[in-house]
């Protein structure tokens, strides 16, 4: 367990933020950095078949010690972490026996931790915290899942007397841009059910998750000196907040919880003569989903219907969807957390995902793949930190469903 903070503390120093921009994959050449060394790091505690493929995805496994015939099971974490915001030299702090009240971060900018703000906190009264120094995030999500898994394999290896069935482990690139698991080979990982350890708070256990879309808005205008613009201009910026003034104002992040879906305005660039905005859609109904897909259209027809045709044009996809399709005739995979959990000292809570994990594409992969806490919170932003109480239950948590 002591090796538990050191893990995390090297990890998040590599820098490895995924990049949407990119086509490659990983979309960023510092995930292949960071993969290489974790592949290493696997050997070096005993790990077998340890592989790092073309693609950034690292694979290992931890044979069986027991004779009996167990399912084989998985632990995924991913390596990239959020673009929302910096991750390069991430300095993390920390915080002992955590008393309460506000936590500065920066003393020179005023970034202040405080649970008026995030009451979270509270929970961690008396805990270890790591904080970032407010200038990046810290990327807990998911070097914390990394940390945590590796440091269970390496209990597991020191404690033969443990017995399980085979344990495959993988770490994977770009999930913080939905690729994650658009190349991950599940034929290749060989787990009959799998856990990605990419949660928040201690105790939270997930099997179901939004249904994602994202959609990509490009505005044209037409710009001509506004002296002479009389009849002639048409801005893209204000026709983009004109759409914008067409969603319903309250279904959106900053007034939704728990099985409220939203659309989160996430880009707005440009200028008079072209506009560029991103929507992210999310439902946990796949009809409201639909409907949601269906009003962008409409807004959209609405809008050109207006400024002529081809003014607004829309890229829609799809990103994933919930996997709780996938595993309400699978409960015994969530059941074996919950019971793990229990059996460490854990409340199980579970709850909803408001967002998505690599486990939920993994999922209609034939890999069934619910959700594990990871002990942090205020993923994506300066204002993120993790009790290192809460990772070493993570710990034991991953240690007791082997054993189970």
């Amino acid at each position: 367990m002591n090796q538990l903070v050191e893990r995390f503390i090297k990890y998040v120093k590599y820098p490895t933020t995924s990049d949407e921009s990119s086509n490659t994959c990983p979309s960023t050449e510092n995930q292949i950095a960071f993969g290489k060394m974790l592949a290493e790091e696997c050997k070096s505690i005993g790990l077998k078949d340890i592989s790092i493929d073309e693609n950034g995805y690292v694979m290992a496994v931890l044979p069986a010690n027991c004779e009996e015939d167990v399912p084989v099971i998985g632990f995924i974490a991913h390596m990239d972490t959020s673009p929302d915001m910096s991750g390069e030299n991430v300095n993390p702090r920390i915080i002992e026996n955590y008393n309460g009240k506000d936590i500065v971060l920066n003393e020179e900018k005023n970034i202040v931790l405080s649970p008026n703000t995030f009451p979270n906190l509270t929970k961690c009264i008396g805990d270890t915290l790591i904080t970032t120094d407010g200038t990046t995030l810290l990327g807990a999500d998911d070097k914390a899942g990394i940390a945590e898994i590796l440091t269970a394999m390496e209990y597991l290896i020191h404690h033969p007397e443990i017995k399980h069935g085979k344990i495959c482990i993988a770490f994977t690139p770009d999930e913080e841009i939905g690729r994650g698991a658009d190349l991950f080979d599940v034929k290749k990982f060989g787990a009959d059910f799998a856990y990605t350890i990419d949660g928040g708070l201690l105790g939270e256990l997930e099997y179901e998750n939004f249904n994602a879309a994202q959609a990509k808005i490009t505005i044209h205008g037409q710009n001509v000196h506004p002296g002479t613009a009389k009849n002639k201009m048409k801005n893209a910026v204000l026709i983009g907040i004109q759409l914008a003034q067409l969603f319903p104002e309250k279904e959106i992040p900053a007034h939704t919880e728990g099985y409220e879906g939203f659309y989160h305005l996430n880009n707005f660039n440009g200028n008079v003569e072209k506009v560029e905005m991103v929507y992210i859609i999310r439902d946990f109904d796949m009809e409201n989903f639909n409907k949601r897909k269906d009003f962008v259209k409409e807004a959209i027809e609405k809008m050109n219907a207006i400024y002529g045709d081809g003014t607004i044009q829309l890229e829609l996809r799809d990103q994933y969807y919930n996997m709780k399709e996938k595993l309400e005739d699978k409960m015994y995979i969530v059941e074996r957390a919950f019971n793990a959990m229990k059996a460490v000292g854990v409340e199980p809570h579970i709850k909803p995902i408001r967002g998505g994990t690599d486990g939920a594409r993994l999922s209609f992969m034939g890999l069934p793949c619910p959700n594990i806490f990871t002990g942090g919170d205020n993923y994506h932003g300066r204002y993120e930190y993790i009790s290192v109480n809460s990772m070493k239950k993570a710990v034991e948590v991953i240690v007791k469903i082997a054993q189970i």
